[in-house]
């Protein structure tokens, strides 16, 4: 038995060793899976840095880079948050919501709440649970419940870009020190990338720079009309903002006002022609020239006294001078819709210079303009001296003649009065050749006080019988088109309607429209009041307004508007010779 015991206990021996051999083999294995995990994850980054530097497309690079920290990770939410003025967060770029979720939260954040903690305090962030943080705010409604939270700046030459946002590791309790620093190399590598990017969409933005100013230099000095060359701007404005409406806005002479001479968007008809009062943004930017820019341009106060703005839901936008000092010869509004992403300091920047050497393109093409305005004037007068001095003196001299032959022609009076005929058209064509004259030196010396300026000053005094500065649209040539006598009676239909709508419809908004198209010359004015009363009898003013436009050959109605109030429109034809 005492051999039995010594046997068992030899072979008990080498169990002890044994354990610990295991021990060391366990740990030897974990040891080689965090060294096979720190490989993979080496690797994944170096594959990620590549894969986020292998683009030159910022947009493409900035939605890489959240992926990249997502997958690096293993995070289920992902968000870059890019930094605008004033530390808001202009941009917010994610990954790991469908587009239903994105719609149901609403707009993108600003900046608030443990966002805006990295923002005030640019240093790397790690919480197990973000809603336990004091500077918590909440979830709007529709927003998926998230715990976890890891964020780190992203910095571009020292200075803070915006900040990468992480939520919900998966499989694990929480992000760790690993992560931490993983997600830290990645973004000092993005910083590179972004870079970058940005160099490069800087140098293409002054390629297309360059390349359309020259355009629109070789287009208005080939001989373009400047109101084509306008439109063509604004147009090319537009592309290079990547803006969904651009419109310039121009002076009217003797008014302290401006009017959107050209517009390019979706809806650039809905302001094209728009009379901007000296209240807007437009007029201010015309005033100091300063460019003024706002994220949300439809709800800023200074928007309400009218505006594209106030027509259309805008978003983000600015106002830059076209010239500078000065010579600012119009202003430029550039803006994207509601939901649009706010444009960067390099588009605003881009634009402004665009805008200067546009103001500079302009001067050659408007002397242009002038010298062949000038030479047409030279030309009125030449042929009012030679009608004055060489046809009207002839016809005087021929109807002198032929009196006399009248005074021997007593005997045959059938011959006589043929003579006498003849006699009288001649004097009536010195008449029509002096009223022509005439007519051509007042082209000359005309006061500049055109339609446009009229309209104006029209709309305006209307505004302290009204209560409210009714909206005024012109478009087409109507200081260049519309004749002086038209011009008065233009005037004087907008004063009659204007009135009409103060007195009788009780409206809230009042809107003028003036347009020159396809050889008529159009004037509606619309309002959202009662309307027209049936039971009134006596409508003399309308009688003046009907007998205008059948004076000039022309057409008038009025109406219902289209949901309430009423529509006049008086409308007649322009001379042949415009």
């Amino acid at each position: 038995m005492a051999g039995d015991d010594t046997l068992g206990a030899e072979r008990r021996r080498p169990a002890a060793p044994q354990l610990r051999l295991d021990v060391l083999l366990d740990a030897l294995q974990q040891h080689v899976e965090r060294v096979r995990g720190t490989r993979d994850q080496v690797q994944a980054l170096l594959d990620s840095v590549l894969a986020i530097g292998s683009d030159l497309d910022l947009e493409t690079v900035l939605r890489q880079i959240v992926q990249s920290a997502v997958d690096l990770v293993d995070a289920r939410y992902g968000a870059l948050g890019v930094l605008g003025e004033e530390g808001r967060i202009r941009r917010f770029i994610t990954v790991g919501m469908d587009e239903g979720t994105i719609a149901a939260i609403g707009p993108y954040p600003r900046g608030e709440g443990i966002l805006g903690l990295l923002i005030r305090d640019p240093r790397p962030l790690r919480l197990p649970d973000l809603t336990r943080h004091p500077d918590s705010v909440g979830f709007p409604p529709g927003h998926p419940p998230m715990r976890g939270f890891l964020g780190v700046p992203v910095r571009v030459r020292d200075q803070v870009f915006g900040n990468l946002y992480l939520t919900d590791k998966r499989g694990t309790e929480g992000f760790d020190a690993d992560d931490e620093a993983v997600l830290r190399t990645l973004a000092a590598a993005a910083s590179v990338a972004i870079d970058n990017a940005r160099l490069y969409e800087d140098a293409r933005r002054r390629q297309r720079w360059l390349a359309a100013g020259a355009e629109l230099t070789r287009s208005l000095l080939s001989g373009t009309e400047v109101h084509q060359g306008l439109g063509t701007l604004t147009q090319t404005v537009r592309e290079m903002a990547g803006a969904d409406l651009a419109t310039l806005a121009v002076p009217v002479e003797g008014t302290g006002d401006l009017v959107v001479e050209a517009a390019a968007g979706e809806q650039a008809e809905r302001v094209r022609g728009l009379a901007l009062p000296a209240a807007t943004l437009a007029a201010e930017v015309y005033r100091t020239g300063e460019p003024v820019s706002s994220d949300t341009v439809s709800a800023d106060p200074r928007s309400r006294a009218g505006g594209s703005a106030s027509r259309i839901e805008l978003g983000p936008a600015f106002f830059v001078p076209l010239g500078s000092g000065d010579d600012i010869r119009g202003v430029l509004h550039i803006a994207r819709v509601a939901s649009g992403q706010p444009f960067g300091d390099a588009v605003l920047e881009m634009i402004t210079g665009f805008a200067g050497q546009a103001a500079l393109a302009l001067k050659p093409a408007e002397h242009r303009r002038a010298a062949e305005r000038l030479m047409v004037l030279d030309d009125r007068d030449r042929i009012a001296r030679d009608l004055h001095d060489l046809a009207i003196q002839r016809l005087f001299a021929s109807g002198l003649s032929l009196q006399a032959v009248h005074g021997r022609l007593a005997d045959r009076p059938e011959a006589a009065e043929r003579v006498r005929r003849v006699v009288d058209d001649l004097d009536d064509t010195i008449k029509v050749i002096r009223s022509t004259i005439y007519s051509l030196h007042e082209h000359r010396h005309g006061d500049g006080t055109g339609p446009r300026a009229r309209l104006l000053a029209e709309v305006d005094a209307a505004a302290g019988t009204l209560g409210f500065t009714p909206s005024l649209r012109m478009t087409g040539l109507l200081d260049t088109l519309v004749p002086d006598a038209l011009a008065g009676h233009l005037t004087a239909v907008a004063r009659e309607a204007l009135a009409n709508a103060a007195r009788h419809s009780g409206a809230t908004t009042v809107e003028v429209s003036a347009a020159v198209a396809d050889g008529r010359l159009t004037l509606v004015v619309s309002d959202d009041g009662r309307g027209i009363d049936p039971s009134a009898t006596r409508r003399s003013g309308l009688a003046n307004l009907r007998s205008r436009a059948e004076d000039c050959g022309g057409t008038f109605r009025v109406g219902p508007g289209r949901s309430r109030g009423t529509r006049l429109e008086w409308s007649v034809p322009l001379p042949a010779d415009g």
